[in-house]
């Protein structure tokens, strides 16, 4: 019964540490750029979009093309590192216990 109540208190604890990093993932932010700095995006925790900075010299209008695909390669970039940030935090809190593939924050 010891082992029992041992592994349930495991659980528990284990449970208080996914709650408190997904709380850090939450306050996660990066920022990803493309054309040099002249397209900045800024991503949260939640993959949520919370700053686009575009550089008025790409205000073209025969080269919209390019500025959606400089906004589009900034974003990206600013979901993979906060995406990197994420792993980084889990890594910390499950002292780097590997997550199921697949497995995602129920945030």
């Amino acid at each position: 019964m010891t082992d029992f109540n041992n592994m349930l208190k495991q659980a528990q604890e284990l449970q208080a540490k996914m709650v408190e990093a997904q709380k850090k993932v939450e306050d996660l932010e990066a920022e990803g750029s493309a054309g040099g700095g002249l397209v900045k995006v800024t991503v949260d925790g939640k993959n949520m979009v919370k700053n686009v900075f575009i550089d008025p010299s790409l205000l073209v209008v025969d080269e919209v093309d390019i500025l959606e695909d400089l906004v589009l390669a900034a974003h990206n970039d600013a979901k993979d590192k906060v995406q990197k940030q994420t792993a980084d935090a889990m890594s910390s809190i499950t002292g780097g216990l590997k997550m199921p593939p697949g497995f995602k924050m129920p945030i």
